[in-house]
């Protein structure tokens, strides 16, 4: 039996008088690949923040990794690429290398000298998301997509158990955005790493994902990536609050 990494329940938040979101129960066990779905505006990044320890739920409790969040410490374990990695200034003077290698400094402690094995460890990323031949390229003159494996490269190289992504094919073109979900699913095959995304690439992404959830300030679905593809298009409109039509991909199914 897999161990929950996430276990959220009965979790709500507002802001002010709004709710964002209301009575959330879900479970995330370890090497699974979560698809969080839904519309703009339906408190996906709301949860996240939540997860992260970023903001405090109005009601319910959160565990990560079994333990309580507000006496949860080993945060390295958790690797986060947010939307706003796609930012990123391409003026700023810092090479890959350089970048990735900033994802230590939680391990190795500000202004401390990193080590052979923290060098190594940062190839070992590089490599992961097939960048390992940029090493020494200034970050400003990779592609969007180019600085985005970066960045996940920078979360790896804590060597997590557990990576959130926060939309991040925001900025990708769309000929690289097949190839980078392909690359994540291949972190979570054979790296065995879990992770939870956010996106708006339904089609894509759930033919990867092994497990997916649908949220509209309320969970409407949460289960396996098989019965999500089971569900008639009608019932996600319904839960989107505006007509969706799925087009079903030639991929192989995945289950854990």
């Amino acid at each position: 039996m897999k161990n929950n990494i996430i276990q959220l329940d009965d979790v709500s938040f507002s802001y002010e008088q709004s709710i964002a979101l209301d009575h959330i129960s879900l479970e995330v066990g370890e090497g699974e690949f979560w698809a969080l779905i839904g519309p703009n505006g339906s408190g996906k990044s709301t949860l996240l923040n939540i997860i992260l320890g970023l903001l405090q739920p109005s009601s319910g409790s959160v565990k990560l990794f079994g333990s309580e969040i507000g006496s949860f410490k080993q945060r390295e374990r958790i690797g986060y690429v947010s939307q706003k990695s796609n930012s990123f200034n391409s003026g700023f003077p810092a090479t890959v290398l350089e970048v990735v290698r900033s994802g230590l400094t939680r391990k190795v402690g500000m202004f401390k000298s990193f080590s052979k094995k923290d060098e190594l460890r940062t190839l070992e990323a590089l490599s992961i998301v097939g960048m390992d031949g940029f090493s020494k390229r200034n970050m400003g003159e990779l592609s969007g997509g180019q600085q985005q494996r970066v960045f996940i490269a920078r979360a790896l190289a804590g060597k997590p158990d557990l990576l959130i992504m926060d939309e991040p094919t925001v900025g990708i073109d769309q000929q690289n955005v097949a190839s980078f979900y392909s690359m994540l699913n291949k972190l979570n095959r054979e790296h065995g790493i879990a992770i939870l995304l956010v996106t708006h690439e339904i089609d894509l992404v759930t033919d990867l994902a092994t497990h997916v959830a649908c949220l509209n300030r309320t969970i409407h679905f949460h289960g396996k990536q098989s019965d999500y593809k089971r569900m008639e298009d009608d019932d996600i409109s319904r839960w989107y609050g505006h007509p969706v039509r799925r087009v079903h991909q030639h991929t192989d199914e995945v289950e854990k």
